[in-house]
């Protein structure tokens, strides 16, 4: 008889080590082969854990870094690396400061190679304000934009026209520094202009459709950040290579992988479900109901 519990146990154990942090990175550099002299720059939940792995895997070829993480998710120093923790899921001063910081450290070394390690909270944790806006104003932008019920990527639309460095500026901005951005995607669809708003991405969103979200969840704002969001974010970059080394697709197909090595059938039926968990749960349960009929894939 078989022992669904520990089965499952063990499929969804081993999905997650596919993507954790440590291996990821130290994958993605195997492939990548960079030589330094190289500047490093994490941002997000899992910034820490990226770069120890990157520091590990890269040693003296990386010549300085910096991380911005969220308070409580250091584990300690690491030689040659800057750390800063802040605010998330809302940004605070400590956001911007260390974010200011490290774009006058690019200016004052002007590296060739930027290693850019993104994670899940990027978007609150890399943040400086356009020219006229002020921190309180995203603040008060992304509180309403919450509340409002708005998808992330509104969310992120809006972030990015409000931002020195969302919406591939910051590549624009740290030009001809090469930008090589590893990620690991929270965002369902894994949309790399989206996944912390896109510091390093040519952006696809525009100021129509930032003004857009505004008017659709009706969230009045200041004249100031009207003619801030009719700034159009760059829309082509030539100095950036990405790669997403680990994402909610990613832990589906390896869940699907591990499941037939031991027996079962395996089918994905979605990797971008975007729904309360109760609905989710529904939904999941009506497909499990289906298997007495061997839909949607034969029982083993």
């Amino acid at each position: 008889m078989r022992e669904l519990k520990k089965e499952a146990k063990y499929i969804v154990e081993r999905s997650i080590e596919t993507v954790q942090p440590e291996s990821s990175v130290k994958n993605a550099l195997e492939k990548l082969r960079l030589k330094g002299p190289i500047f490093l720059l994490a941002v997000g939940k899992a910034a820490w854990r990226m770069t120890k792995a990157a520091m590990d895997k890269l040693g003296e070829e990386v010549s300085a870094g910096i991380v911005i993480t969220k308070y409580g998710y250091s584990q300690g120093d690491i030689e040659r690396v800057e750390i800063f923790e802040a605010g998330h899921p809302i940004l605070d001063r400590k956001t911007v400061e260390a974010t200011d910081y490290a774009l006058k450290k690019i200016e004052e070394l002007k590296p060739e190679k930027i290693l850019f390690l993104i994670s899940g909270g990027g978007s609150a944790l890399f943040e400086k304000p356009l020219e006229g806006v002020m921190l309180e104003d995203l603040v008060d932008v992304n509180n309403r934009l919450f509340r409002s019920g708005a998808s992330i990527v509104e969310i992120n639309t809006v972030r990015k026209h409000l931002s020195s460095v969302k919406g591939g500026r910051f590549a624009k901005l740290v030009s001809p520094s090469q930008v090589y951005t590893l990620v690991l995607s929270d965002v369902l669809g894994d949309r790399l202009d989206s996944i912390a708003s896109g510091p390093a991405y040519p952006d696809s969103s525009t100021s129509d459709q930032a003004l857009a979200v505004l008017e659709k969840y009706a969230i009045d704002v200041d004249s100031r950040i009207i003619e801030a969001l009719m700034v159009e974010t760059p829309d082509r970059l030539f100095n950036v290579q990405t790669e997403i080394i680990g994402s909610v697709a990613r832990v589906c197909e390896s869940a699907a992988t591990f499941a037939r090595e031991i027996g079962y059938n395996a089918t994905i039926l979605t990797t971008s479900l975007d729904c309360e968990a109760r609905d989710a749960g529904v939904f999941l349960a009506s497909i499990a109901r289906e298997e007495a009929h061997n839909r949607p894939v034969e029982k083993p």
